[in-house]
């Protein structure tokens, strides 16, 4: 990852402190009394990143309103898998569940407002437009700002990397280090490639008939072909489609639904890993663990110390599954 990063932003250069301690920390992501207020510091610069840190542990329905400057872009991370819904006045831009990982990015002036269902966590960039989004020259195509706006759901593993090299250094994270972080993602989400043609999104009705029926038949084998017949679409429509609501292709969506379920087991009973495995669809343990780390940067056993050992909320999947059923896993094989 340390290469991706050299590789992103060149030109930014990190000295980091010599003794970095809690104070620094807060410094360069201090947590939001406000949803999307980071706050004034006094020794920030108008053109410079401010990073805050958005954390809802209440498990009730909560509701946020804001607007972005009108010389500011917005970046927000979820830091963990939660429930939430978005909207810009009778306009819902997402409503259901957000992975962790998740991106979105809102442009400048841009009123939104959102509705806590779940616990959450978010890692928010407020980054000065001028700096780093030039308007587009004439006869350049569709313009930036309108690309990017209301962007979500968009699985970028290198803007997932980022914010886990920022958020997992804790107490020794110190403001140079946060400072290159913000430019690193602003410099790579500003030279991003935007699509020739927009997809339209899946609609709601029919991505919860595919949740659905996933949820009762995820222990069998099912293609993508079956999930394309359920959503009443052609494979190549369907996988398009959902690509565009969820961020995710088909299967790399419902491994990381199978990957939540199994941090439940493995949070929540004394189940022996080759049986989570196979609880959760999976073959074999080695494929189960495989996937995992890949996901989560850990194996199966190691999430489960850790996690046991602090306290910790249920994770979404504990939560929903009283309620709805959860999306699981196809098998390896769908394409």
């Amino acid at each position: 990852m340390l290469t991706d990063i050299q590789a992103a932003g060149a030109r930014l250069t990190y000295q980091p402190s010599r003794a970095p301690s809690f104070s620094q920390e807060v410094r360069a992501f201090p947590p939001e009394r406000k949803w999307r207020q980071p706050g004034q510091r006094a020794d920030t610069a108008p053109d410079e990143i401010a990073i805050s840190r958005w954390t809802c542990t209440q498990t009730g329905i909560r509701y946020e309103d804001a607007t972005t400057p009108a010389d500011r872009y917005f970046f927000a991370i979820a830091l963990q898998t939660t429930r939430i819904k978005l909207t810009r006045g009778r306009r819902t831009i997402f409503d259901g569940v957000m992975p962790e990982g998740t991106l979105y990015i809102g442009t400048p002036s841009q009123q939104l407002s959102a509705q806590f269902c779940a616990p959450c966590d978010f890692l928010h960039f407020h980054v000065p437009a001028s700096s780093y989004f030039s308007p587009p020259r004439p006869g350049a195509g569709p313009a930036l700002a309108e690309g990017l706006n209301d962007l979500i759901l968009l699985r970028d593993p290198f803007a997932a990397q980022l914010a886990k090299a920022l958020t997992e250094r804790g107490h020794s994270t110190d403001r140079e280090f946060a400072r290159c972080i913000g430019q690193t993602l602003a410099m790579h989400l500003a030279r991003r490639e935007l699509p020739h043609a927009r997809v339209n999104a899946l609609p709601k009705w029919r991505l919860r008939r595919v949740e659905e029926y996933v949820g009762t038949h995820f222990d069998h084998c099912i293609s993508l072909s079956e999930l394309a017949k359920v959503a009443g679409l052609s494979r190549m429509h369907f996988a398009a489609q959902f690509r565009a609501a969820t961020g995710y292709r088909p299967r790399e969506y419902l491994l990381h639904q199978r990957i939540e379920r199994a941090k439940s087991l493995l949070l929540n009973s004394e189940t022996a890993l080759a049986e989570v495995a196979l609880a959760v669809g999976f073959c074999t343990q080695a494929h189960f663990s495989t996937v995992f780390k890949r996901i989560t940067g850990d194996t199966p056993a190691r999430w489960r110390c850790a996690h046991r050992s602090a306290s910790v909320p249920l994770s979404l999947s504990d939560r929903a599954s009283t309620s709805k059923p959860v999306a699981h896993v196809l098998p390896p094989d769908l394409s």
